[in-house]
């Protein structure tokens, strides 16, 4: 048997931006990406704490130490700069493999986004 479980989250961050006219994805520092172990494509899950909503999408990387959070494309209509914002992703493990596996969970500052 093999189930999902969280791979990596990236708690608490601040939406920096919301570019409507562009392809689409997620924009993440890269410093946070390799943080939490997040490579360029995979699949985000993103959860906005300010209004609930819950959305995926795959990231892109962006420029490092800079602290930014861009939701392009359609999922730019669901949030706002400045909401605060959860980014997860997910692993298909087999149940022995998971009950050992330890997610990277990374705790930027609330302010800047940046690593602390």
């Amino acid at each position: 048997m093999q189930i999902h479980v969280v791979k990596s989250k990236i708690h608490r961050v601040k939406c920096t931006g919301a570019e409507l006219n562009y392809i689409g994805s997620i924009t993440i520092d890269e410093d946070l990406m390799e943080a939490a172990n997040i490579i360029q494509g995979e699949k985000v899950q993103i959860v906005n704490n300010d209004n609930g909503e819950r959305l995926e999408t795959y990231c892109i990387p962006g420029p490092r130490n800079s602290g930014e959070i861009t939701l392009n494309g359609a999922a730019a209509r669901k949030v706002a700069v400045g909401d605060t914002l959860i980014l997860i992703t997910y692993a298909i493990l087999d149940i022995e493999e998971a009950k050992g596996f330890k997610p990277a969970l990374v705790f930027p500052d609330e302010a800047t986004n940046l690593l602390k």
